[in-house]
């Protein structure tokens, strides 16, 4: 979100005492006898229940490496750490030395001076093994803020039993989705689509594959309301109406993931983040029930966005050294592999696709030309600021409270106060 002048001056003077005033009251450590030592607090945002525990077990491996360091895991929910972060780094108290975040966070928490710059630092070890689309989202006006992660896209998740009993195969297309899940209806009684209605990120792939997008950056302008948007937003509306897909306004990911898991729906779109979960469900304790295929094109083409997640370092940490060193450690090679194994996350590094975990996961393998292929997002401040006014419009279109007109002009309009001096 833009902070105006007054809010940057602020930022300004808090990076400056950063080391003075930020991080954990306990997270002083030093180097200077060559070993690490301290706490470094983390927060990560990884799904409880699957990717948490596994997460954590890696940070612990990190302990037993440097015995001095006390990691300090603390599981925030997704949806609440990108403010949390903003208030605690504005304060200058209660922030953590390291937070796992969302791509389009990166340059925004950046922008503010909250994030240390990592370019020479033991963060960036062996940087050029990293896939460029992913390193992307870690760089902002000329400097690497962050260290990627994990990166995702989008598929189809299907339930092939049920596609087996409607007699059909993953839809490739827009008319085709609508035409498989009027057969499963048919046949099944179930219905075909279960689609996100509360997260205008699952909005993307639609827009997209409409040939539109939400701004161009290069030329600063806003596109979300042209001719391609009006016509995605249609697309959306078009399969809740004709019964193609069933949505919801409120608690979407748990009532999608009930809704698949439990086998009241065919499909859903989601991300690799989302296997683990998805195993869990009564509908997959055979594991080879879940099939996973691109999102139906739209009539521009197949798009899906691509998503991950990286890992930043705290501006003010008492603990830079360790912080650096646990950023480096949680995203090198044997982690990411670590990860694609026991959680089917794709990892952000070229060398790690050659590791056994990776080669023998079919979901990695699965999702990696889709990452190659994915639509890149913005990397402007505001990124992660576009889905707020997106989300209320897509959620009224599904909904039935506006049309695909209106909402499409009321995300430009949003877009146009929002992005000052962009047309």
């Amino acid at each position: 979100m833009r902070r105006g002048i007054t809010a940057t001056a602020l930022v300004a003077t808090l990076a400056l005492a950063a080391t003075a005033c930020g991080g954990d009251d306990e997270s002083g450590g030093s180097k200077s006898s060559g070993e690490l030592s301290g706490t470094v607090t983390w927060w990560d945002t990884s799904n409880v229940g699957s990717e948490d525990k596994v997460f954590k077990k890696i940070a612990e491996g990190f302990e037993k490496k440097h015995p001095k360091v006390d990691v300090k895991y603390v599981n925030v929910p997704f949806g609440e750490a990108q403010n949390k972060f903003k208030n605690a780094a504005q304060a200058g108290s209660g922030a953590p030395d390291v937070i796992r975040s969302e791509v389009a966070w990166t340059p925004e928490l950046a922008d503010l001076g909250y994030l240390a710059p990592l370019d020479g630092t033991a963060a960036l070890k062996d940087d050029s093994d990293f896939l460029k689309q992913a390193a992307a989202s870690t760089k902002y006006k000329g400097k690497t803020y962050a260290v990627p992660q994990v990166i995702d896209s989008m598929g189809i998740f299907y339930n092939k039993k049920m596609f087996a009993d409607a007699g059909v195969e993953p839809p490739a297309k827009i008319a085709d989705l609508k035409t498989v899940a009027e057969k499963i209806k048919k046949k099944t009684g179930k219905t075909g689509l279960y689609l996100r209605g509360d997260d205008s990120y699952y909005f993307l792939s639609f827009l997209y594959g409409e040939g539109g997008d939400l701004v161009d950056a290069d030329a600063k302008t806003v596109t979300v309301d042209n001719a391609a948007g009006v016509k995605a937003f249609g697309v959306v509306k078009d399969l809740v109406d004709s019964g193609t897909a069933k949505t919801d306004a409120t608690d979407g990911w748990e009532n999608m993931m009930q809704s698949f898991k439990n086998g009241d729906v065919a499909m859903m779109i989601n991300g690799p983040w989302a296997v683990a979960d998805t195993l869990t469900g009564k509908e997959f304790t055979d594991k080879a029930n879940l099939g996973i295929s691109t999102v139906p094109a739209g009539t521009a083409g197949q798009g899906a966005p691509q998503g991950g997640h990286n890992l930043g370092v705290y501006a003010g940490s008492k603990n830079l050294d360790a912080s650096y060193a646990f950023v480096e450690y949680m995203t090198s090679v044997e982690a990411q592999a670590q990860t694609a194994g026991e959680l089917n996350l794709l990892p952000t590094r070229t060398s790690a696709y050659s590791k056994k975990e990776a080669v023998n996961s079919e979901i990695v393998q699965f999702f990696k030309p889709v990452v190659e292929t994915a639509v890149e997002r913005p990397w402007i401040p505001e990124t992660g600021s576009l889905f707020a006014p997106l989300n209320v419009e897509y959620t009224k279109v599904l909904t039935g409270q506006t049309t695909p007109e209106k909402a499409a002009k009321a995300t430009g309009d949003s877009y146009r106060k929002l992005l000052k001096g962009w047309k």
